[in-house]
């Protein structure tokens, strides 16, 4: 049995992120068991140990050519500005236009392949700008590309960073984009109108101005190997110098009839669709965002399961649809 010193080191280098040490601990645990003859029990814990440092081992192997991946959520006034976290989400898990998706497909491999092309000179496209309504897939598209690049997603925080003090809203941005130079991984700008308003605006704020200012200089002076990703819902209320700062602004739509039918695929792949009348849940779907067929879907799976009828139908369909259609009405 684990010792009350040997369980609180186990706690604590999981808190702290020492898998050495976590490893290390594990393996007194299993010599702890052995002494009390439990010999099956220390020989599985050993075991145990050994593939968790063979597969770390090949993750640490893998993300080498990727750059550096923290283990730890920010810390300091950091904590306020950026949250973290590890997405698993894959370009597989979107329904795209194929002009997104190139677009998409484009940016993944210059990253992959950002040493080919920095020892010839080049930057990879690492500044992007996606515009369009809300649900569209603005954000999921941030997770996945941290997902395929096996990158941790930081989300930045507006409520944290604006301030109404003189010059205080700068300084903190300052914080982030040191941090996007000295941690790689996906920073996402939602809301992104919330800094990046038209300067000309007669309802401007001379603070305001300065903020966009001041990231427009950043990202000029930026040369990191991370991804900086800025999302917004209202392109028209951006300034017209950010879109020359972003190597590519990648515009999404509502989805179009044939990726309606993708994506209500996609989401009830697991169920019986063959009842349905796709000319009429199309017709019920049409003007609804992505994460509303998403959240009409997922009400008709889990009625499936409660009802215990696989089958899907129309009605049923057509009726979760237009249920979501009734909720953005004003």
């Amino acid at each position: 049995m684990a010792t009350a010193d040997q369980i609180k080191a186990l706690l604590q280098s999981h808190v702290t992120g020492d898998e050495e040490r976590f490893y290390a601990t594990a393996l007194q645990v299993a010599a702890t068991e052995a002494r009390q003859g439990h010999a099956n029990l220390a020989r599985e814990l050993r075991t145990l140990v050994d593939e968790g440092r063979s597969d770390a081992s090949s993750v640490r192997a893998g993300a080498k050519a990727l750059g550096p991946i923290p283990v730890a959520q920010p810390r300091g006034e950091l904590a306020s500005l950026i949250t973290a976290h590890y997405p698993h989400r894959r370009m597989a898990d979107m329904v795209l236009s194929p002009g997104v998706q190139a677009r998409l497909t484009r940016i993944l491999r210059e990253q992959r392949e950002h040493e080919r092309l920095r020892a010839s000179g080049l930057r990879p496209r690492n500044r992007v700008l996606l515009v369009g309504p809300p649900g569209s897939g603005k954000t999921l598209t941030a997770s996945v590309i941290a997902g395929e690049m096996a990158l941790p997603l930081f989300s930045i925080q507006f409520d944290g960073l604006i301030t109404k003090f003189m010059g205080e809203t700068a300084a903190k941005l300052r914080l982030v984009f040191d941090a996007i130079q000295r941690t790689r991984g996906v920073y996402l700008f939602d809301e992104f109108d919330a800094i990046g308003g038209n300067r000309g605006l007669t309802n401007d704020v001379g603070e305001m101005r300065r903020v966009l200012n001041s990231f427009l200089q950043f990202l000029e002076q930026e040369t990191s190997l991370s991804v900086i990703v800025a999302a917004t819902n209202h392109a028209e209320l951006l300034d017209r110098a950010l879109f020359r700062r972003f190597d590519d602004v990648i515009e999404y739509g509502l989805p179009s009839p044939d990726l309606i039918e993708r994506a209500v695929r996609a989401h009830l792949g697991s169920l019986d669709l063959t009842a349905l009348s796709w000319p009429e849940v199309v017709s019920a779907a049409e003007g609804l965002s992505y994460a509303e067929l998403a959240a009409a879907s997922n009400d008709v799976a889990k009625l499936a399961v409660l009802d215990d009828a696989p089958t899907v139908t129309s009605s049923v369909l057509v009726d979760a649809l237009r249920e979501r259609a009734e909720r953005r009405s004003p």
